[in-house]
């Protein structure tokens, strides 16, 4: 009996502390999960400005190649920048179901690491996820107002829409401010990310008009002008696609658990089949529209399938999400035209596909997801949709007047790599290749 006291109390200490041991494993592990998640969906993410520079080179006129080049990597950086010295704490620092967060420069914090209040993250894979999310919203309007608009003037309206627009907003829903309470749902950014950069793509196109040769203002035709290289835009479009999936995926914002693992893999499978429905639909829509099948309005049917899905790509069934990506591209072949005949230039279609597509989406979220309002959703959308014009707006205003964002008449026929880079993506094209 004496030895039984002796040997029972230290048996029940070995099973406590193996007991501990065990959920200190276990909390690491997923904290590891969730930190490679953040970082490798990241990087998915980050991959997508590529496609977007792919995309946007391909759908330009050749004489503005190397100009778009330059544009999608400054803002890619500029946007990081902006979003490290005043937008991550603006859209996350403080919001407590507020309006805006705090001014200051953001700072990675991991002294609760693997304690019972952790996040369960590293800080930075945190920051660098939102990020390359910023940057996105930036690369939207790039396309849409190509071929006429100055470099500096337009990487000044990246830095305002990174720094504070994209965060404010962004504070009301992810950040925990006033949406969020309300019950807004927008799972990746259909709103979030896709209807910022559409609305301030929009303003931006109808402040600096179309280009010159898009329009016949003699006989109302609306002129075809021809894209570099169909090849470079479907490989961005291909680029975007496999992006998405962690831009979609990463929004589990965990990796730690099989329930984590089972979503992430539903919301994989719902965001590349959503963008198969919008390919097919764009596909038979174009044939029986036009009798002939448009490639880049397939292109852009892909992605606004990716578009539509992004704010709810956890609830559907994979047959949802094929439906809900094949309404986006019913929008995209409908919106593309549209735009024309009210001689709004969007170069590569990036409004119907991320503006359009995107208010589709938010408000298809409560057809999959019961915990979703289609009043708060349409509230969202609205708020966000006026506050980001107004903003957008208002600077795109504000460069025109004191620095001027358009090209000359001269500088627009010669091409923009010529007149604001000195330089030629494709220099052979149109000269002697014999000659010295």
């Amino acid at each position: 009996m004496r030895l039984l006291s002796v040997i029972l109390p230290a048996a029940l200490v070995l099973l406590a502390t193996t007991g501990t041991a065990r959920a200190a494993v276990e909390s690491e592990t997923a904290f590891v999960l969730n930190t490679f998640s953040f970082l490798v969906n990241g990087a998915l993410v980050m991959w997508m400005a590529a496609g977007f520079t792919m995309l946007e080179a391909g759908m330009v006129r050749t004489k503005s190649v190397a100009t778009i080049c330059l544009k999608n990597i400054v803002l890619f950086s500029l946007a990081g920048c902006a979003y490290y010295l005043v937008g991550y704490d603006l859209m996350y620092d403080g919001v407590d179901g507020g309006w805006i967060g705090g001014f200051s420069v953001w700072v990675a914090d991991d002294s609760a690491a693997l304690t019972p209040d952790s996040a369960g993250y590293a800080a930075a894979s945190d920051w660098f996820f939102q990020m390359v999310f910023v940057a996105t919203a930036a690369s939207i309007v790039s396309g849409t107002v190509a071929e006429r608009i100055r470099l500096w003037p337009f990487l000044s309206f990246v830095a305002v829409l990174t720094a504070v627009i994209y965060p404010i907003q962004g504070a009301w829903t992810w950040g925990g401010g006033w949406l969020a309470g309300l019950g807004f749902a927008d799972f990746a950014g259909s709103t979030i990310v896709h209807s910022v950069g559409g609305w301030a793509a929009l303003t931006g196109a109808l402040v600096l008009g179309a280009r010159q040769a898009k329009y016949d203002a003699t006989s109302g035709k609306i002129r075809l002008l021809p894209p570099s290289s169909l090849p470079l835009a479907t490989l961005g479009t291909f680029i975007l696609w496999l992006g998405w999936f962690g831009f979609n995926g990463g929004s589990q914002l965990a990796l730690g658990s099989a329930g984590d693992a089972i979503a992430m893999a539903n919301i994989y499978a719902n965001t590349g089949m959503a963008a198969a429905g919008g390919v097919l639909v764009a596909t038979l829509a174009t044939q029986l529209l036009f009798r002939k099948v448009d490639l880049t309005m397939v292109l852009n049917g892909a992605l606004a399938g990716l578009v539509s899905i992004t704010a709810g790509p956890d609830t559907p069934s994979i047959g949802e999400a094929i439906l809900i990506g094949g309404v986006g591209g019913v929008i995209v072949v409908i919106g593309i035209p549209l735009l024309d005949r009210i001689k709004v230039d969007d170069v590569v279609g990036a409004i119907p596909v991320h503006l359009f597509a995107g208010v589709w989406g938010t408000m298809a979220v409560p057809l999959t997801n019961l915990d979703a309002s289609f009043a708060v959703q349409a509230l969202g959308v609205l708020t966000i949709g006026v506050f980001v014009s107004a903003t957008s707006a208002t600077t795109w205003f504000i460069l025109k007047r004191v620095v001027g964002i358009r090209v000359t008449p001269e500088d627009e026929l010669a091409g923009l790599d010529q007149a604001e880079l000195g330089m030629a993506a494709y220099p052979e094209f149109g000269r002697d290749p014999m000659a010295a």
